[in-house]
């Protein structure tokens, strides 16, 4: 792994909550630079396993040569299929960080940082998939501003995507640089930067589907997850924290609790602790923990009544 390419957050913390067992199997949903990666192989026996996700190709090549460890080039959305393929029904602990990696943001020419002049990318699997510039240029500006108003939470998104309107209609808009300077006309400037960040943020869900891969992939750990197993997942922004919180709470994307025939509440994850923020020493040494929340929740099966 290239030392910058991510620095792993709340690494001990997200470590700790897994319980590891030596003789376990885990998975890390979101391999990047391989860093919980690593952590989670030093505390694995010889009979242990570790099943690592990524779809991004630049982070393939961290991969680590190690007989206990198999790195599956794949949308965590296809979490248990790409376990059955591998003949693994159960696992003893799952750990996703929702994030971003740094070497992402860092790669001017992903295309997902606002300080770089790059093509309209922000593709994680760049090798596929519909690019920023083609949301910008096809996207109607209903479409924009929905996008701008639920993925950003941006007061001023209808103008925003006017402004991408205009200002598309005189030239296609291909890099980062030309849609800041198309947008910068209706943005607050006291709060240009959050504000430009919030739009990037904005395109780069919609370009990678990245709550609908977690809408998608949360229902499957109930049946993939041994009882006993953890799950330890870290979002950063409140769209993605909902979805944990509500799934940790009622095992149900909508935070709506099921009952059974007899009124027993079917809830197969207990949660563990409180969630679990960075220190202020963390984050003055890694700006990116500073949104970071960590929920931890234990497999459990409900209970039920026969008479």
């Amino acid at each position: 792994m290239t030392p910058t390419y991510h620095n792993p957050v709340l690494l001990d913390a997200c470590i700790d909550a897994l319980a590891i067992q030596p003789g376990g199997t885990y998975v890390d949903l979101t391999f990047g630079g391989g860093g919980h990666s690593r952590a989670i192989l030093n505390q694995l026996g010889s009979h242990g396993h570790l099943f690592a996700f990524d779809q991004d190709v630049d982070a393939q090549e961290n991969r680590i040569d190690d007989q206990r460890f198999t790195l599956i080039a794949s949308n965590f959305k296809y979490l248990k299929a790409q376990l059955r393929f591998y003949g693994c029904k159960k696992v003893d602990g799952v750990l996703a960080d929702f994030g971003v990696s740094s070497h992402q943001f860092d790669t001017a020419s992903r295309g997902f940082s606002t300080r770089f002049d790059a093509p309209l990318d922000m593709r994680m699997n760049n090798q596929s998939g519909i690019t920023a510039a083609e949301v910008v240029n096809t996207y109607s500006a209903d479409d924009l501003a929905r996008l701008f108003r639920t993925y950003a939470d941006l007061k001023k998104a209808y103008a925003i995507a006017k402004a991408i309107l205009q200002g598309r209609a005189v030239n296609s808009i291909d890099t980062t640089f030309e849609l800041i300077e198309v947008i910068s006309s209706v943005i607050y400037v006291p709060k240009r930067n959050q504000q430009l960040a919030q739009v990037f943020q904005a395109l780069r869900i919609e370009v990678n589907k990245e709550l609908e891969a977690i809408e998608l992939m949360l229902p499957q750990l109930i049946e993939i997850v041994a009882l006993k197993g953890r799950i330890v997942l870290m979002s950063y922004h409140s769209l993605e924290d909902r979805l944990v919180k509500n799934f940790i709470r009622s095992s149900r994307l909508d935070g709506e609790v099921q009952k059974d025939f007899f009124g027993n509440p079917q809830l197969y994850f207990k949660k563990i602790g409180k969630p679990i923020e960075a220190s202020e020493d963390e984050v003055s040494m890694n700006s990116r923990a500073r949104s970071a929340v960590l929920r931890v929740a234990e497999r459990v099966e409900p209970k039920t009544m026969t008479s």
